[in-house]
């Protein structure tokens, strides 16, 4: 824990306008948006699984709308064209979420683990990770985004034994609690230290 520590701590002030001009994003995001500005946060998730945080950046500017609007044979060939890996099973899973438009704003009232753990249960191609990078990027500060990036980060560190192939609710949850006394130290929320953590990896703030 001390390595990532140090590591922050040569990057903090540095950092700092980055994560707080990202987080104000964020909040305005989650107190102002609509619910098609909310599906497509939601949809940038789903598409950053397996791929990265730049790729779904890509994809949210050139589709826009489209998460919305697009068929789902349209939806797949606007996926291939930004590169995407898996643009078939996807498009599958943005298309099979829209059930959640018009419900989205009505889930961010509630307490925010209920909230993860119903978008877990009921939204396709959301698992623990991508359902608190969602919260997390509506201004949910509570939650922690354990990509792999930070997984690596926190095994080299000690902070946990291995990365797991798949995540429990139990298992995330622990891991998850084990970046609290790092945020502690620092005075920031799991959510704020989670792009911290980001900058000392790849030396930006995305999202």
């Amino acid at each position: 824990m001390k390595d990532v520590i140090l590591e922050v701590e040569k990057i903090f002030e540095e950092a700092t306008p980055f994560v707080e001009k990202r987080w104000k994003e964020f909040v305005d995001l989650g107190q102002n948006g609509g619910e098609e500005e909310l599906f497509n946060e939601l949809s940038f998730c789903v598409l950053t699984a397996n791929w990265s945080a730049k790729g779904g950046i890509r994809a949210q500017n050139e589709i826009g709308n489209g998460f919305v609007n697009f068929t789902k044979e349209e939806l797949e060939v606007a996926l291939k064209k930004v590169g995407h890996r898996f643009p078939h099973a996807r498009a599958e899973y943005i298309y099979s979420n829209r059930w959640l438009l018009g419900n989205l704003r009505e889930i961010l009232r509630m307490p925010v683990f209920q909230a993860r753990e119903y978008i877990v249960k009921n939204a396709k191609g959301i698992g623990w990770k991508e359902a608190s990078h969602f919260l997390r990027n509506v201004g949910k500060e509570e939650v922690a985004i354990l990509d792999k990036h930070i997984l690596k980060l926190m095994l080299n560190s000690d902070i946990i034994g291995e990365i797991p192939k798949g995540w429990s609710k139990k298992k995330y949850l622990d891991y998850e609690s084990r970046l609290k006394p790092i945020a502690e130290h620092f005075n920031v929320s799991l959510g704020k230290l989670d792009l911290y953590l980001w900058y000392t990896v790849k030396k930006s703030v995305d999202k």
